[in-house]
């Protein structure tokens, strides 16, 4: 992915399989499938098989370099995308889109925040529902206890 210059997800949808599948293969939490080498293998066949699935030899077969491949842009990079565009346009461009700002302080206003009136709220009833499908009403105004069935 590095040197082809490509996100993990511009890989997977390059290879036609679910992000989740190359996120998990770059946090060691699963190793790749048969599946995924040989879509890789058959998406790429510039790479080699041997370098792939064991680690040895050159990474492009015989006759591919990475200078011929075509690069993903790289939004992290300094250099120029577009090749047609010369380097004085885009200093221009540049130039020409982050102009400084004025910066204008106000005075905040402080203000005491009062939270909103409520009224004064009473417990009229407490019913406790029972195991027994029974249940207990009480009335704190009046201290009494129902027992009902």
């Amino acid at each position: 992915m590095e040197k082809e210059n490509l996100t993990p997800a511009r890989f997977a949808d390059q290879l036609q399989i679910n992000r989740a599948i190359i996120s998990h293969i770059l946090n060691g939490r699963n190793n790749p499938s048969l599946d995924v080498v040989t879509k890789i293998l058959d998406e790429m066949d510039y790479i080699s098989p041997e370098w792939l699935l064991k680690g040895t030899g050159h990474m492009y077969k015989e006759g591919h370099h990475a200078e011929s491949l075509p690069v993903e842009p790289d939004l992290f990079r300094s250099e120029v995308i577009n090749q047609r565009e010369r380097p004085e346009d885009v200093e221009k461009r540049q130039e020409t889109l982050f102009k400084p700002t004025v910066s204008t302080t106000q005075n905040a206003e402080y203000k005491q925040f009062e939270p909103p009136k409520t009224e004064n709220k009473k417990i009229t009833q407490i019913i406790i529902y029972y195991s027994d499908n029974t249940f207990e009403i009480f009335n704190p105004q009046s201290g009494r206890n129902e027992i009902a069935k």
